[in-house]
């Protein structure tokens, strides 16, 4: 990836409904090369779609808990295990195994407390090999930023 890319890559993310003609000017190219890089850009994996950014709150998702995650067990085929069952748990807006004195953490995204604690109860403390969980609920989000940091320099 050089410069350019770089470049396409940050319009994007700052507002992925722009027009290739408008991408283009700010990137300094003409239609075609921009269009060719986005398409390649694409298909290497690197840009992985196009969302549409919701407002939590307007959409019943805005009250957030970060839970951490003790197993019994961490097995290849148990972590597997877990990992599979996470994916299919909709609430569930993250997962990520920790080094640490616990497993995994998670940041899960419900209507209110009733709701997450329906989702705790039958899908949370049910994944496999679960020892023991703790519970953050968020006050304020301070910093949720979605854009990845690109770096244009050496």
């Amino acid at each position: 990836m050089d410069r350019i890319d770089l470049k396409i890559l940050a319009e994007l993310q700052a507002d992925a409904r722009l027009s290739i003609v408008e991408l283009s000017r700010r990137v300094g190219l003409t239609k075609t090369p921009c269009a060719e890089r986005i398409r390649r850009l694409e298909k290497a994996g690197v840009i992985r779609g196009y969302h549409a950014d919701l407002n939590p709150d307007a959409v019943g998702a805005g009250h957030i808990v970060i839970v951490q995650v003790l197993l019994t067990s961490t097995t290849e085929q148990d972590l597997r295990r877990f990992n599979d069952a996470v994916r299919r748990i909709p609430e569930i807006e993250s997962c990520h195994m920790i080094a640490g004195d616990f497993d995994y953490l998670l940041k899960v995204r419900t209507r209110d407390m009733n709701e997450y604690r329906r989702v705790m109860g039958e899908h949370i403390s049910a994944l496999p090999c679960v020892k023991q969980t703790h519970t953050y609920v968020v006050m304020e989000g301070v910093k949720d930023e979605r854009r990845l940091p690109l770096r244009f320099g050496p």
